[in-house]
């Protein structure tokens, strides 16, 4: 009798070998999840980030890790290639989903930046809100309101709906003065 061609030990099936392998790839990615999380969230804080920002990047970087390694030991595990391009493509799906907004806001930003019809400085009208602008950021831009609070509007908004910018009076001075 001729043992399993994978099989270290010949009373061990094919099919078990590649579910322990599926597990032991799975562990793997765990720790190389939990580990690289830990040097980005380290990195993120080097370099200012917030705290609990960094942590929730981290958090998500590792979720995605996990993810990733479940799709993968399944497939391995199951010795099929199929379920780990399905679960990626699911994976890409969900994700792009997640991220239209934040990617419609930094394209919108770009243009807003870029025609600079709305400047620092500006008092406009939008919707319902109404303000000075304070400053224009890729995703964001915040305007003090004439109660003294900060509204932050993304750049999305800015760029699809109408805006009212509000002239300044000119001043008048001398040389504006009608003639006598």
């Amino acid at each position: 009798m001729i043992p399993p061609p994978l099989a270290v030990v010949p009373w061990i099936s094919n099919a078990a070998l590649f579910a322990v392998i599926g597990v032991v790839v799975f562990i793997a990615f765990v720790a190389v999840a939990r580990t690289t999380s830990a040097i980005a969230v380290k990195a993120m804080q080097r370099r200012e980030m917030r705290a609990d920002r960094a942590v929730i990047a981290g958090r998500a970087l590792t979720f995605i890790l996990i993810g990733l390694g479940a799709v993968i030991a399944i497939a391995v595990g199951i010795g099929s290639q199929n379920v780990a391009i399905a679960g990626i493509v699911l994976a890409t799906i969900v994700a792009s989903f997640g991220v239209q907004d934040v990617l419609k806001d930094y394209v919108s930003g770009y243009y807003v930046l870029f025609e600079r019809h709305i400047k620092v400085g500006d008092q406009i009208s939008i919707d319902s809100f109404s303000g000075e602008v304070m400053e224009i950021k890729l995703r964001v831009t915040l305007l003090r309101s004439q109660s003294g609070n900060q509204v932050v509007v993304p750049n999305s908004v800015l760029f699809h709906q109408p805006v009212t910018i509000h002239e300044k009076p000119a001043a008048k001075g001398p040389s504006s003065a009608p003639p006598a």
